[in-house]
């Protein structure tokens, strides 16, 4: 098993990357088992706090790389007409604390019909996919 116990910066060098692709729920824990890409098992373990984005390198004790992917999960996406009701519908997202990724005049969020009621109560129109999910990051984070 891989114990990965660092992020750490994209290698200068050509040593191989491997892949961790891991829903925003995974990305959000310090301390997790889950399996590579390649099918290889392995161990996250970070400091307590540290959450993972897309894109974040992992190295393991024996120096291993692995880079982070975001999974796709299924999502809600709404597509605002303008900036009011694009702030109307934030708003009332953050106010239950639920996590949004934000792209122009577009939101997406996981899933949750009951959210999707409220949304739907805003005038908005939603749509399901299945996307990458990567949102918008805490206001502490990185402070």
């Amino acid at each position: 098993m891989v114990k990965l116990t660092k992020k750490c910066g994209r290698p200068e060098d050509d040593r191989e990357v491997f892949g961790l692709t891991v829903t925003f729920e995974e990305r959000q824990k310090h301390k997790f088992r889950t399996r590579l890409d390649n099918g290889r098992e392995a161990a996250v373990t970070l400091s307590r706090g540290e959450c993972l984005r897309p894109g974040d390198i992992l190295a393991s004790e024996d120096g291993m790389l692995v880079e982070v992917r975001a999974a796709a999960e299924r999502l809600s996406l709404v597509r605002c007409r303008d900036a009011g009701q694009l702030a109307r519908l934030c708003y009332q997202l953050g106010r239950l604390c639920h996590p949004v990724q934000i792209d122009g005049l577009r939101v997406s969020y996981p899933e949750a019909p009951a959210v999707d009621v409220m949304v739907r109560g805003l005038g908005c129109d939603i749509l399901a996919v299945t996307s990458a999910f990567d949102p918008e990051c805490l206001a502490g984070d990185g402070l």
